[in-house]
């Protein structure tokens, strides 16, 4: 096996196992139940702040295309149609799932996507040099874990358990690891339409945070817990920020 493409795999299963990270909300049920709701406002944040101050200026950095604003769109709508597929898909199989809110499967699904960009982010690098593979690497674990602590959120709000939600999380944070081969072997192809993917993944990702989470967020009405919820959002979005800003420079 090549030495660069084994340190493209050993990079992205490390980052692949930040996933795990949500074993430390393991806490009693009585104590989850009353942070839980807070974490969502916190993943709402970091949802926001991946779309908007880490997927789209990547977008962007080869220069303004009329073709990323149609992508982003793209993005809104096919999760808009996900999400009514799912729902009417919950409500033709049965009450048993119905616990289970749809947005769980569309984190799933965007969390998905935004571990394969990471993926392809990772093998990029290494293939410029192995200083560059590694700084991507660990930029990529310091933005994934507030990021994959609000998907783990997201899924036991959404109704998961917490096993359920941690497998889960596990086996969406694959997906860097098939970004990370398909870039290897097909480097020029990926290149070329990874811009569109990001595009799409910046859509999927404003449109679970604004349609399914922050509208969570609004049925709260007491003042003191709303502008809790309110800082652990400003908070999810500032870590996302200053990760960025960290890195942008290495």
């Amino acid at each position: 096996m090549p030495a660069i493409l084994l340190q493209i795999i050993i990079a992205v299963t490390i980052v692949s196992l930040v996933s795990l990270i949500g074993i430390f909300l393991f806490l009693k049920q009585k104590i989850l139940n009353k942070i839980l709701f807070f974490l969502v406002s916190f993943a709402a944040g970091t949802f926001l702040g991946v779309a908007f101050l880490d997927l789209l200026p990547e977008a962007l950095e080869g220069g303004f295309k009329e073709s990323i604003p149609l992508f982003i769109l793209l993005g809104i709508l096919s999760f808009f149609v996900l999400e009514k597929f799912l729902y009417w898909h919950h409500h033709h199989v049965g009450q048993e799932h119905e616990e289970v809110h749809a947005f769980t499967y569309l984190n799933i699904v965007g969390d998905a996507i935004h571990n394969f960009l990471d993926g392809v982010v990772i093998a990029i690098s290494f293939l410029n040099s192995t200083a560059l593979g590694i700084v991507a690497t660990i930029a990529v674990i310091a933005h994934e874990i507030p990021q994959e602590i609000g998907d783990f959120a997201v899924m036991l709000y959404g109704g998961f358990s917490r096993a359920k939600a941690l497998v889960y999380n596990f086996l969406t944070a694959l997906t860097a690891v098939a970004g990370a081969l398909l870039t290897y072997f097909y480097s020029n192809t990926v290149e070329n339409s990874s811009t569109y993917i990001i595009a799409f993944t910046v859509g999927a990702f404003t449109y679970i945070a604004s349609t399914d989470l922050i509208p969570e967020i609004q049925k709260e009405k007491n003042l003191s817990k709303s502008l809790a919820q309110f800082a652990l959002m400003v908070l999810g979005i500032f870590i996302i920020w200053f990760v960025g800003r960290f890195f942008e420079g290495h």
